[in-house]
């Protein structure tokens, strides 16, 4: 009883502190002694299996896998936002809520955060299921990645109600995005390109005590009560004041981050802070968020199929620098693909230092007429990816003279080409291209190919620079001792590096195609292309013909690995790899048609059924079928399973689609 007690009483003083911390901004005890009550509960907790909470601060660290993230209704639904982009707009929506409303009009206004829509359930006061937005009508429960968040409560106060929903937006802040990529750059693995995708792909990872490392927060805002007017809960502003009474993390923790105004004038006032003072911020936003306060207003205005008529996001302008072009380089991608990049003089743009932007191709630079030398306008295409956009002309150098593009890899020399059909120039020598070749072994490496750990940019340099591989299939020959005579390689890390390229040889076969670097062959053809042939031999044999007769293959692809498998050298190194142990077909069940009983019939998946979806997918095609991604005209079948969204339901009714169940489906197979 005394250990049950102590649980509880540590469950709760660590909540309080947690709440202090992450969300207050203010602790009352060091680190060191918060460390101490949690190594005191981890051990009771481990002495009491009985008393295992999945909300107890100890779970924080993550530690749980999530195979497949279950689909789940929404209680209400999650509709986006109509956009503006202009101060006029947001006068003329104001107005037509005055005249559309009864009485006086209150507005609240609120940053637009670049994150992660997210809802969040209580039951007893305790944290029970967090959904991603998904569709609106049904997200992704991600409840075990969620709870490693440490500005999410995971238990409220008894001031709280019993039973609630709410929602906000969890973020990557900038600080936490810069620490996880210079890990990344230690590592040599890709940079992530932005908060926002990156913390959208957190919370989608298996693995909950990486999620609990990657330092993700959230902001809440929005109140979800069955009858918010017993709370004292009438409008928005006063369901984000309640919220931060319950423990929340909202926009009121920051100045000026949430205002209400009566008024068209404070709501521009707010818009006109922020245009500025967004630069400021820890974090990205987008935008601003104008809503109508009261919720009896709201339910008179309404809403359409898509978004609420009582709330508007106003984007900010992209941002623009001026800088001057110092000159363009050449970079060669795996692929062979050249790709110009402007070496800029740096200049903070939305929060960061650019120094280089992407110039695209040969037609890009003639249509700007972009020369070394200008005066040139930089913006980061959605606060993000820095392109030039335009030239200052009367600021050009008075010797200036048209950038003349490059006719020779910048790499190896080879004369480059470019088919009438591409915009983009390419270096034909694939076999000798020193930056080609390295590109295609980090390719072959990634996370979502052989998923070799530890083998990213740096370490592909690396073992180029010593001499060790000159070919993707060089990985299998390495061996511990010439790699521990280079720097910063010890035992373990070379170990590990060994580890992971011995267990590339379980890698199944459509994960190794798509490593192989084919062009345009990305991961979906991949998959397509080996679960139709089955092996390697049956695609080296394969003419264009048979290639087209696959719905995701059309003549630039069939052509492309038709090509590619005519070059003496890709059968080499096929036949390298293959004596290496790799996976070069697939299990004849998996793989291979069973009947044809589904052929010429499409069909679209959704739902949660009695066996894995994937599975269900697998027998579509073994029979025939051929799957597609969303509902429409060209849809035979929607195979609907248990909390399938309504939408999709009430597409296919409209278009006259077959709506079958697990067990309607199953019928058609042959016994």
């Amino acid at each position: 009883m005394q250990e049950e007690l102590r649980i509880a009483e540590l469950r709760r003083i660590l909540h309080q502190h947690n709440h202090r911390y992450y969300v207050l901004a203010a602790p009352t005890i060091s680190d060191r002694e918060f460390d101490a009550l949690l190594g005191e509960l981890t051990l009771l907790e481990a002495s009491r299996p009985d008393l295992w909470d999945p909300n107890s601060p100890t779970q924080r660290v993550g530690g749980g896998f999530t195979e497949q993230f279950e689909k789940v209704a929404h209680s209400r639904p999650m509709l986006s936002l109509a956009n503006s982009y202009s101060r006029e707009d947001v006068e003329d929506w104001a107005q037509r809520i005055h005249k559309e409303s009864a009485g006086e009009t209150r507005f609240t206004c609120e940053l637009k955060y670049d994150g992660v829509a997210i809802a969040l359930q209580y039951e007893g006061h305790r944290l029970v299921r967090a959904l991603t937005r998904g569709d609106g009508t049904v997200g992704e429960d991600i409840t075990t990645n969620v709870r490693t968040i440490r500005s999410i409560p995971l238990s409220l106060p008894d001031s709280a109600p019993e039973k609630m929903e709410i929602r906000g937006e969890i973020i990557l802040p900038f600080a936490a995005f810069e620490a996880l990529n210079a890990q990344r750059r230690e590592k040599g693995e890709k940079l992530f390109a932005n908060p926002r995708n990156t913390a959208a792909g957190t919370l989608k990872l298996q693995d909950s005590s990486e999620v609990a490392r990657r330092g993700l927060d959230c902001l809440l805002y929005s109140v979800l009560l069955d009858a918010p007017e017993e709370w004292g809960v009438d409008g928005h502003e006063a369901g984000v004041k309640a919220a931060a009474e319950w423990g929340f993390k909202t926009p009121l923790q920051r100045d000026r981050a949430f205002e209400s105004a009566d008024n068209v004038e404070g709501v521009m006032d707010f818009l006109a802070h922020w245009s500025e003072a967004r630069r400021d911020l820890p974090f990205a936003i987008d935008g601003v968020v104008i809503k109508v306060d009261r919720y009896a207003q709201r339910r008179t205005l309404g809403s359409t199929a898509k978004a609420p008529r009582w709330a508007l996001a106003y984007k900010f302008e992209t941002e623009q620098g001026l800088t001057r072009l110092e000159r363009i380089a050449y970079q060669v991608g795996r692929t062979g693909a050249i790709t110009p990049v402007a070496h800029l003089e740096p200049v903070p743009i939305a929060g960061t230092t650019v120094s280089k932007a992407s110039l695209h191709n040969a037609d890009q630079i003639a249509l700007l007429d972009i020369r070394e030398g200008d005066m040139v306008r930089v913006e980061k295409g959605g606060e993000i990816i820095p392109k030039v956009v335009g030239v200052v002309m009367e600021e050009r150098p008075p010797l200036s003279s048209p950038h003349v593009y490059a006719t020779e890899c910048p790499d190896c020399g080879a004369t480059l080409e470019r088919a009438e059909d591409e915009a983009r120039h390419y270096c034909p020598n694939a076999e000798g291209c020193p930056e080609q070749i390295k590109g295609r072994i980090e390719h072959f490496a990634s996370r979502r190919a052989m998923n070799i750990d530890g083998l990213g940019s740096e370490g592909v340099e690396q073992l180029w620079e010593a001499g060790l591989i000159r070919d993707v299939a060089d990985l299998f020959d390495l061996t511990l001792e010439p790699l521990l005579t280079l720097d910063r390689m010890g035992e373990k890390r070379a170990g590990n590096l060994l580890e992971g390229i011995a267990a590339a040889k379980e890698v199944p076969f459509e994960r190794l195609m798509f490593g192989l670097g084919i062009r345009h062959v990305g991961e979906t053809v991949a998959k397509r292309l080996v679960r139709h042939f089955g092996s390697i031999e049956a695609l080296q044999s394969a003419d264009e013909a048979a290639l087209l007769e696959l719905d995701v293959v059309g003549p630039v692809i069939a052509e492309s690995v038709v090509s590619w498998f005519k070059e003496p050298a890709n059968g080499q190194r096929i036949h390298r790899l293959a004596n290496a142990g790799l996976q070069f077909s697939i299990e004849e069940a998996e793989g291979q048609e069973v009947s044809q009983v589904l052929a010429g019939k499409s069909f679209v998946v959704s739902g949660v059924f009695s066996i894995p979806r994937d599975d269900l997918k697998r027998i579509v095609e073994r029979h025939g079928g051929r799957l597609l991604g969303g509902v429409s005209g060209k849809t035979d079948y929607l195979l609907a399973g248990e909390k399938m969204g309504p939408s999709k339901r009430e597409k296919a009714e409209r278009l006259g689609v077959s709506v079958l169940s697990e067990e309607q489906f199953m019928a058609m197979l042959p016994a």
